[in-house]
């Protein structure tokens, strides 16, 4: 059991939390009086931890979430949130005068706790790929990180642009998305990774799904045909190709058309997320 919930919070920080029903302003703040620049932040999700360090602001972080592991020197940062939640005492040990927080990803009565306790709040909660650009100018004014956000911003924007017109097309390639083998979990209609085919000029064939990320037999693969396979996790490649190889000839498939992608980049709501999805669009294309 713990193993499972372990992999769930691994889904959760990675961004699978996330579907584009959220509500919740870009950068909104909790309503606490507190005009002097934070000087003690604490991050309660993996992407948010790395907005801090694009911004420059790394010195000043105390603390961070389980898996902020990019850049590598934020893993050594004590963690205070988990699977399990926040640990408020120690928080209240830190005395954070900023925390970065993630609606989609935080339990909500954790985070209603943390305003109740007077803590100032910066809530992440983007719904788009431009949300993220909007996103890092934010948090800049409220870091006083200014010039570094709209260069951030500038670049990030330059950068997707580039990428829409790249791929523009009125023909959608079909792909199956998918981001567990066992049991087969792919990506209905509101999760984020379908803000990312849509940039390359692809869909995924479960797009009209109900369920954000159903598992799906594999029998219902075989009759949609995709033309690409796209695996959003880290198995090992050899074990990636052995699981699909007794299927190829249904899809009328060659292992070429495999592809695995970086969740760890696709799903986490910060610039870097570009790297990953400039190499997505042209695995697409390319089989």
């Amino acid at each position: 059991m713990s193993n499972t919930i372990n992999s769930l919070w691994l889904l959760l920080s990675i961004g699978l939390g996330f579907t584009l029903l959220s509500t919740e302003a870009i950068g909104k703040t909790s309503n606490i009086g507190n005009h002097a620049l934070p000087q003690r932040i604490i991050s309660l999700a993996p992407h948010t931890t790395e907005l801090i360090y694009a911004l420059e602001a790394q010195d000043r972080l105390v603390a961070v979430s389980d898996f902020s592991d990019y850049p590598e020197q934020a893993s050594q940062l004590p963690s205070v949130s988990s699977y399990q939640g926040v640990d408020f005492e120690a928080i209240l040990r830190l005395k954070p005068d900023l925390i970065l927080a993630w609606r989609g990803g935080n339990k909500a009565q954790d985070l209603a706790r943390l305003e109740s306790l007077g803590f100032d709040i910066f809530y992440s909660s983007p719904k788009t790929l431009d949300d993220i650009s909007h996103e890092v100018i934010a948090l800049g004014q409220k870091l006083g990180q200014q010039e570094q956000a709209e260069k951030l911003s500038d670049n990030y924007n330059k950068t997707l642009s580039d990428l829409r017109k790249s791929y523009e097309t009125n023909k959608k390639t079909p792909v199956f998305y998918y981001l567990w083998p066992k049991p087969l979990m792919t990506i209905g209609k509101n999760a984020w990774g379908n803000e990312l085919l849509e940039v390359c000029g692809a869909r995924n064939i479960f797009d009209n799904a109900i369920n954000d990320y159903p598992e799906v037999p594999m029998e219902s693969v075989v009759r949609k045909q995709p033309e690409v396979l796209i695996a959003v996790n880290k198995e090992p490649a050899e074990q990636l190709k052995t699981f699909w190889r007794p299927w190829l000839e249904l899809l009328n498939k060659q292992e070429s058309d495999i592809k695995q992608a970086n969740p760890d980049l696709l799903h986490r709501f910060t610039p870097r997320l570009l790297e990953g999805l400039g190499k997505l669009c042209q695995d697409i294309h390319s089989s």
